[in-house]
């Protein structure tokens, strides 16, 4: 083994010292230890500057390269901090907010999630019948369907699905489907055209069908899922017309439009209920969610005074008389002469309520016999008879020598045929219907007194007989008259009334003087009101007597004579084996062009009471500016109207005949 060399020994001990390379810096082992930057830091730079002399760099250069990495540590610490703080506050957030969420909220979201699937159902109450005074019904309601659909999204629907299922028909394809599918299960009344327009058309939601069987909706419905179904109860009239102008009629939502359905809505239409359900998110209900259940209060039934055999036939007997006197318009109304009840109220033209309205352009939809008020005539010398009568200003026999004219005020008055002096008896007055010898009786009872029975005889006033726009009719005030009122008003010129005025003002002259002011709703059943209504309070107009007297002179009116000496105006109006006592009426109408009473348009009027031995009925004419008769016969006469239902009612009721023929009146002085 070769020993090494001195100079051997010599550079490893070099190598062990670092001493081996010049300017090999060197740390002195016996400060190590030390802590702090600047102590390290002045060690250093001792010992770099002897290594940067002796290697020629200059001193100031690297000092400078150690400042700046000390600034880029302090910067790359404060962006590490302030990154550290912004994860922490973000972190604070989240953490904060999923707290409100799981505690504060919870209940707050709970109760949202819960109102977005409860759902309240409206319970529809079913709306009250309307019942003539035998039970017979002229209205009901009965369950209906009606078919739904939604065209944007239904054909959108269709649409996907056939894209994804080539195999399933398109839009085009299932509307005709749909649109054929309807139409032959409804019939002819729903053409596959007018369906496939609303199936094309852009709206939301559409009816295609209204008012049908829950059948039919059952099976369209299986058959065709796009369709949807709601309860849609329809209102049935089963006598069309019969009685439409009373009853009225309602819109597709079943709310009263005009008539008795539209005055009596709040207890025909009773009170919805309702009822809160859950869905799932398929829509289904979820089992045992129901609650908060307010049942419905289905709508009262209404019964009438009127009797639907009598208003068929009134309503018939109306028609024809329409047509055979040319008339523009007629009606009739028939009173129970003791109960001043309406049996039967008509006018011509009258709409069929279960049709479309729209689709009944010439339909009369008003009710003319309250609503139309007109100037009576002659018919309404029955004031100035019972006033006479009842002032004890003359009798039936007293005889008065009455002139072809008068002058009251300055206006002079004629009859409407040209005589001389005539010996009329009372009764003749107005079994002749003689203006100036009413005139003259008139002017003995007084204005004042002439006044105060018009009041007392309801003129001027409403009746309140229970239906909708009802007119009073036009009284000039005491107050207003002028010279020439009072030569007008005791012959039915100048005032107006109705038709049911008029005929309930003989109700009163059939009632032994008291007036029952008419009624049409007999009783309401299922409300909180339940049973008959209660009569109206009577007006006694005048005595007992004098309406028995009054009753007996106006048999003049009905008398037949073959010779003419003693017959009345209204011999027409004779119902075999019955005494019929009545007044007929001949009113000048309005000239729109001049204002002035027309020549030749006139109101034709007759009220009636039969038997007038015991009376049963009170009926009233009205024919609007006939050309005819009202049985197409010459002349212009309402008697053979009255004739008509008279004889029918008396012999349907099985009236027993007066028990002798009537005595003689005499209307003409030998």
């Amino acid at each position: 083994m070769t020993r090494p060399t001195r100079d051997h020994d010599r550079r490893a001990r070099q190598r062990a010292t670092g001493r081996d390379r010049a300017g090999a810096a060197r740390r002195p082992r016996g400060r190590q230890g030390k802590s702090g930057a600047g102590a390290r830091e002045g060690d250093n730079v001792a010992a770099g500057r002897s290594a940067a002399t002796r290697s020629g760099f200059p001193i100031g250069g690297s000092q400078h390269s150690n400042q700046q990495a000390l600034r880029a540590g302090r910067q790359f610490l404060v962006r590490h901090r302030l990154a550290s703080l912004v994860i922490v506050l973000i972190v604070a957030v989240v953490a904060i907010k999923m707290v409100m969420l799981q505690v504060v909220d919870a209940s707050g979201l709970s109760a949202e999630a819960a109102s977005q699937r409860a759902v309240t159902e409206v319970l529809p109450a079913k709306r009250g019948a309307i019942e003539d005074r035998n039970g017979k019904a002229i209205a009901y309601t009965d369950d209906a369907r009606a078919l739904t659909f939604q065209p944007v999204k239904v054909r959108k629907e269709i649409e996907e699905a056939n894209k994804k299922t080539p195999s399933l028909p398109g839009v085009d394809e299932r509307i005709d489907q749909i649109a054929a599918g309807i139409s032959a299960e409804l019939g002819s009344e729903y053409n596959q055209d007018s369906i496939k327009e609303l199936l094309r058309s852009n709206e939301n939601f559409v009816y295609l069908a209204r008012a049908i069987s829950p059948e039919a909706a059952g099976k369209i419905i299986d058959e065709f899922p796009e369709v949807g179904s709601e309860r849609q109860d329809v209102r049935l009239y089963p006598g069309g017309s019969l009685a439409a102008n009373i009853v009225g009629d309602v819109d597709f939502d079943g709310n009263g439009l005009i008539g008795l359905e539209s005055s009596m809505d709040s207890i025909l239409s009773g009170t919805d209920g309702s009822r809160t359900y859950d869905r799932g998110s398929d829509g289904a209900v979820i089992p045992g969610s129901s609650r908060n259940l307010h049942p419905s209060v289905n709508g009262g039934t209404v019964e009438l005074t009127i009797d639907s055999d009598i208003q068929w036939y009134v309503q018939n007997e109306v028609e024809k008389a329409k047509k055979l006197s040319k008339a523009k318009n007629a009606s009739a109304v028939v009173l129970d002469a003791k109960t001043g009840e309406v049996l039967a109220m008509a006018n011509d033209g009258t709409f069929n309520p279960a049709k479309p309205l729209d689709e009944q352009d010439n339909a009369q939809l008003g009710d003319l016999p309250i609503t139309s008020p007109f100037e009576p005539g002659s018919v309404n010398k029955i004031v100035t008879a019972a006033a006479a009568i009842e002032y004890g200003i003359t009798n039936p026999t007293e005889v008065h020598q009455v002139p072809g004219s008068i002058d009251m005020a300055d206006v002079t008055v004629k009859d409407a045929w040209a005589h001389g002096v005539e010996p009329y008896t009372t009764t003749g007055i107005f079994g002749k219907s003689s203006n100036v010898g009413t005139l003259m009786l008139a002017d003995e009872v007084g204005e004042d007194r002439f006044a105060d029975m018009v009041k007392r005889f309801g003129l001027g006033q409403r009746s309140d007989v229970g239906l909708p726009a009802e007119s009073a009719g036009v009284v000039p005030a005491r107050s207003q008259w002028s010279g020439g009122t009072f030569a007008n008003l005791p012959i039915g010129q100048g005032l107006t009334m109705t038709l049911l005025q008029m005929t309930a003002m003989y109700q009163a002259i059939a009632n032994d003087g008291l007036r029952i002011p008419p009624r049409i709703i007999k009783s309401i059943e299922g409300t909180g009101q339940d049973g008959q209504l209660p009569a109206p309070e009577g007006v006694q107009v005048v005595s007992p007597q004098t309406a028995r007297t009054v009753r007996d002179m106006f048999r003049a009116t009905i008398q037949n004579d073959p010779m003419g000496v003693q017959m009345g105006t209204g011999a027409k109006a004779e119902v075999p084996g019955y005494q019929i006592s009545g007044k007929t009426g001949t009113a000048q109408q309005v000239d729109p062009d001049c204002g002035c009473y027309s020549q030749s348009s006139y109101n034709i009027t007759f009220a009636g009471i039969a038997p007038a031995d015991n009376p049963r009925y009170v009926i009233g004419i009205m024919l609007d500016a006939p050309t005819r008769s009202s049985d197409g016969t010459g002349g212009q006469s309402a008697a053979p109207l009255f004739q008509s239902i008279a004889s029918w009612m008396l012999q349907r009721e099985q009236v027993p005949m007066s028990a002798q023929p009537p005595p003689p009146l005499v209307l003409r002085a030998e």
